[in-house]
Protein backbone atom coordinates (compact mmCIF):
# COMPACT_ATOMS: atom_id res chain seq x y z
CA UNK A 1 0.00 0.00 0.00
CA UNK A 2 2.70 2.48 0.98
CA UNK A 3 4.89 1.39 -1.92
CA UNK A 4 2.00 1.85 -4.36
CA UNK A 5 1.38 5.39 -3.18
CA UNK A 6 5.07 6.33 -3.19
CA UNK A 7 5.52 5.10 -6.76
CA UNK A 8 2.43 6.94 -7.94
CA UNK A 9 3.58 10.10 -6.17
CA UNK A 10 7.06 9.80 -7.67
CA UNK A 11 5.77 9.33 -11.20
CA UNK A 12 3.19 12.09 -10.85
CA UNK A 13 5.92 14.49 -9.73
CA UNK A 14 8.03 13.31 -12.64
CA UNK A 15 5.22 13.98 -15.10
CA UNK A 16 4.64 17.46 -13.69
CA UNK A 17 8.33 18.23 -13.96
CA UNK A 18 8.36 17.03 -17.55
CA UNK A 19 5.45 19.27 -18.48
CA UNK A 20 7.08 22.24 -16.77
CA UNK A 21 10.31 21.63 -18.61
CA UNK A 22 8.56 21.36 -21.98
CA UNK A 23 6.62 24.55 -21.34
CA UNK A 24 9.80 26.36 -20.31
CA UNK A 25 11.59 25.27 -23.45
CA UNK A 26 8.59 26.18 -25.57
CA UNK A 27 8.52 29.65 -24.03
CA UNK A 28 12.17 30.21 -24.84
CA UNK A 29 11.60 29.23 -28.47
CA UNK A 30 8.63 31.56 -28.76
CA UNK A 31 10.67 34.48 -27.42
CA UNK A 32 13.51 33.86 -29.85
CA UNK A 33 11.20 33.43 -32.83
CA UNK A 34 12.76 30.10 -33.74
CA UNK A 35 10.39 27.31 -34.78
CA UNK A 36 13.01 24.69 -33.91
CA UNK A 37 16.21 24.80 -31.85
CA UNK A 38 19.29 25.27 -33.96
CA UNK A 39 21.72 22.40 -34.36
CA UNK A 40 24.03 22.13 -31.39
CA UNK A 41 21.92 24.57 -29.39
CA UNK A 42 21.55 23.85 -25.67
CA UNK A 43 17.97 22.60 -25.17
CA UNK A 44 17.96 23.54 -21.51
CA UNK A 45 18.28 21.68 -18.24
CA UNK A 46 17.11 18.11 -17.81
CA UNK A 47 14.36 16.90 -15.53
CA UNK A 48 15.39 15.57 -12.15
CA UNK A 49 13.40 12.36 -11.52
CA UNK A 50 13.14 11.33 -7.84
CA UNK A 51 14.52 7.85 -7.32
CA UNK A 52 12.72 4.95 -5.66
CA UNK A 53 13.46 4.38 -1.99
CA UNK A 54 17.19 3.69 -1.66
CA UNK A 55 17.94 4.82 -5.23
CA UNK A 56 19.52 8.13 -6.34
CA UNK A 57 17.67 10.70 -8.41
CA UNK A 58 18.21 10.71 -12.18
CA UNK A 59 18.41 13.53 -14.69
CA UNK A 60 16.24 12.90 -17.75
CA UNK A 61 15.45 14.86 -20.87
CA UNK A 62 11.85 16.14 -21.10
CA UNK A 63 11.17 13.44 -23.70
CA UNK A 64 12.47 10.68 -21.44
CA UNK A 65 10.50 12.03 -18.49
CA UNK A 66 7.31 12.10 -20.52
CA UNK A 67 7.79 8.46 -21.48
CA UNK A 68 8.10 7.52 -17.81
CA UNK A 69 5.02 9.47 -16.75
CA UNK A 70 2.29 7.30 -15.18
CA UNK A 71 -0.35 5.73 -17.40
CA UNK A 72 -3.84 5.07 -16.06
CA UNK A 73 -4.58 2.21 -18.45
CA UNK A 74 -6.60 -0.43 -16.54
CA UNK A 75 -4.73 -3.62 -15.80
CA UNK A 76 -5.81 -7.15 -14.89
CA UNK A 77 -6.10 -6.26 -11.19
CA UNK A 78 -8.56 -3.45 -12.00
CA UNK A 79 -10.81 -5.69 -14.08
CA UNK A 80 -10.63 -8.48 -11.52
CA UNK A 81 -11.59 -6.14 -8.68
CA UNK A 82 -14.56 -4.66 -10.54
CA UNK A 83 -16.00 -8.05 -11.50
CA UNK A 84 -15.48 -9.63 -8.11
CA UNK A 85 -16.82 -6.64 -6.20
CA UNK A 86 -19.99 -6.62 -8.30
CA UNK A 87 -20.57 -10.21 -7.24
CA UNK A 88 -19.54 -9.46 -3.67
CA UNK A 89 -21.90 -6.50 -3.37
CA UNK A 90 -24.64 -8.59 -4.97
CA UNK A 91 -24.56 -11.07 -2.11
CA UNK A 92 -24.73 -8.22 0.39
CA UNK A 93 -27.95 -7.06 -1.29
CA UNK A 94 -29.39 -10.58 -0.96
CA UNK A 95 -28.67 -10.49 2.77
CA UNK A 96 -29.96 -6.96 3.39
CA UNK A 97 -33.21 -7.72 1.53
CA UNK A 98 -34.12 -10.14 4.34
CA UNK A 99 -33.82 -7.56 7.11
CA UNK A 100 -37.09 -5.60 6.73
CA UNK A 101 -39.21 -8.69 7.41
CA UNK A 102 -36.94 -10.75 9.68
CA UNK A 103 -34.90 -8.35 11.81
CA UNK A 104 -36.26 -7.35 15.20
CA UNK A 105 -34.04 -4.38 16.03
CA UNK A 106 -34.68 -1.10 14.23
CA UNK A 107 -30.94 -0.39 14.34
CA UNK A 108 -30.26 -3.56 12.32
CA UNK A 109 -32.97 -2.65 9.83
CA UNK A 110 -31.52 0.84 9.41
CA UNK A 111 -28.00 -0.49 8.96
CA UNK A 112 -29.18 -3.00 6.35
CA UNK A 113 -30.96 -0.19 4.50
CA UNK A 114 -27.79 1.93 4.49
CA UNK A 115 -25.71 -0.97 3.17
CA UNK A 116 -28.18 -1.56 0.35
CA UNK A 117 -28.42 2.16 -0.48
CA UNK A 118 -24.65 2.48 -0.84
CA UNK A 119 -23.87 -0.79 -2.59
CA UNK A 120 -26.56 -0.67 -5.29
CA UNK A 121 -25.10 2.46 -6.95
CA UNK A 122 -21.57 1.10 -6.52
CA UNK A 123 -22.57 -1.98 -8.51
CA UNK A 124 -23.93 0.31 -11.23
CA UNK A 125 -20.75 2.39 -11.24
CA UNK A 126 -18.53 -0.67 -11.61
CA UNK A 127 -20.73 -2.15 -14.33
CA UNK A 128 -20.52 1.17 -16.18
CA UNK A 129 -16.73 1.22 -15.80
CA UNK A 130 -16.48 -2.29 -17.28
CA UNK A 131 -18.65 -1.25 -20.23
CA UNK A 132 -16.56 1.87 -20.89
CA UNK A 133 -13.34 -0.12 -20.75
CA UNK A 134 -14.45 -3.04 -22.93
CA UNK A 135 -14.67 -5.37 -19.96
CA UNK A 136 -15.95 -8.32 -22.01
CA UNK A 137 -12.64 -8.47 -23.84
CA UNK A 138 -10.82 -8.81 -20.53
CA UNK A 139 -13.13 -11.40 -19.03
CA UNK A 140 -11.52 -13.96 -16.74
CA UNK A 141 -12.98 -16.87 -14.82
CA UNK A 142 -13.00 -16.43 -11.06
CA UNK A 143 -14.25 -18.60 -8.25
CA UNK A 144 -16.62 -16.11 -6.67
CA UNK A 145 -17.42 -18.50 -3.84
CA UNK A 146 -13.79 -18.26 -2.81
CA UNK A 147 -13.79 -14.48 -2.48
CA UNK A 148 -12.94 -13.12 0.98
CA UNK A 149 -15.95 -12.77 3.27
CA UNK A 150 -18.52 -14.48 1.06
CA UNK A 151 -21.23 -16.36 2.96
CA UNK A 152 -21.71 -20.00 2.02
CA UNK A 153 -25.01 -21.36 0.72
CA UNK A 154 -25.51 -23.11 4.06
CA UNK A 155 -25.04 -19.82 5.92
CA UNK A 156 -27.48 -18.01 3.64
CA UNK A 157 -30.02 -20.79 4.12
CA UNK A 158 -29.67 -20.46 7.88
CA UNK A 159 -30.07 -16.68 7.64
CA UNK A 160 -33.24 -17.04 5.57
CA UNK A 161 -34.68 -19.36 8.21
CA UNK A 162 -33.79 -17.10 11.16
CA UNK A 163 -36.14 -14.54 12.67
CA UNK A 164 -36.12 -11.86 15.35
CA UNK A 165 -33.05 -11.54 17.56
CA UNK A 166 -31.54 -14.73 16.13
CA UNK A 167 -31.67 -13.12 12.68
CA UNK A 168 -30.13 -9.89 14.00
CA UNK A 169 -27.11 -11.63 15.47
CA UNK A 170 -26.50 -13.93 12.52
CA UNK A 171 -26.96 -11.07 10.06
CA UNK A 172 -24.43 -8.91 11.90
CA UNK A 173 -21.97 -11.78 12.17
CA UNK A 174 -22.16 -12.63 8.47
CA UNK A 175 -22.14 -9.00 7.34
CA UNK A 176 -19.09 -8.12 9.45
CA UNK A 177 -17.19 -10.99 7.82
CA UNK A 178 -18.53 -9.92 4.42
CA UNK A 179 -17.34 -6.34 4.92
CA UNK A 180 -13.93 -7.50 6.12
CA UNK A 181 -13.58 -9.42 2.86
CA UNK A 182 -14.46 -6.31 0.88
CA UNK A 183 -11.80 -4.29 2.72
CA UNK A 184 -9.24 -7.00 1.92
CA UNK A 185 -10.17 -6.93 -1.77
CA UNK A 186 -10.01 -3.13 -1.84
CA UNK A 187 -6.50 -3.21 -0.37
CA UNK A 188 -5.41 -5.63 -3.10
CA UNK A 189 -6.86 -3.36 -5.79
CA UNK A 190 -5.08 -0.33 -4.35
CA UNK A 191 -1.79 -2.22 -4.26
CA UNK A 192 -1.97 -3.87 -7.69
CA UNK A 193 -4.40 -1.82 -9.80
CA UNK A 194 -3.58 1.06 -12.12
CA UNK A 195 -6.87 2.80 -12.93
CA UNK A 196 -7.71 6.03 -11.07
CA UNK A 197 -11.47 5.38 -11.04
CA UNK A 198 -11.01 1.89 -9.61
CA UNK A 199 -8.59 3.26 -7.04
CA UNK A 200 -11.15 5.83 -5.91
CA UNK A 201 -13.87 3.17 -5.72
CA UNK A 202 -11.64 0.87 -3.69
CA UNK A 203 -10.69 3.69 -1.33
CA UNK A 204 -14.36 4.57 -0.78
CA UNK A 205 -15.31 0.94 -0.17
CA UNK A 206 -12.49 0.49 2.33
CA UNK A 207 -13.32 3.65 4.29
CA UNK A 208 -17.09 3.20 4.31
CA UNK A 209 -17.15 -0.48 5.14
CA UNK A 210 -14.59 -0.06 7.92
CA UNK A 211 -16.96 2.42 9.56
CA UNK A 212 -19.88 0.02 9.12
CA UNK A 213 -17.87 -2.86 10.61
CA UNK A 214 -17.37 -0.82 13.78
CA UNK A 215 -21.08 0.03 13.92
CA UNK A 216 -22.08 -3.60 13.55
CA UNK A 217 -19.65 -4.72 16.22
CA UNK A 218 -21.27 -2.23 18.58
CA UNK A 219 -24.68 -3.80 17.87
CA UNK A 220 -23.51 -7.34 18.63
CA UNK A 221 -24.68 -8.63 22.04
Amino acid sequence: MIHHRSVRGRTTALAAAAIAAVLTLGGCDADSGDAKPAAGRDTGPGVVAPGRPGEPARTLSPEEAAKEAPQDTPNAADFRYARMMIEHHGQALVMTALAPERASADSVKRLAARVAASQKPEIGAMEGWLTRNDGDRHAEHHDHAGMPGMATEAQLKKLRAADGEAFDQLFLQLMITHHQGAVTMAAEALADGNDVFVEEMASDVSAQQTVEINRMRALMT
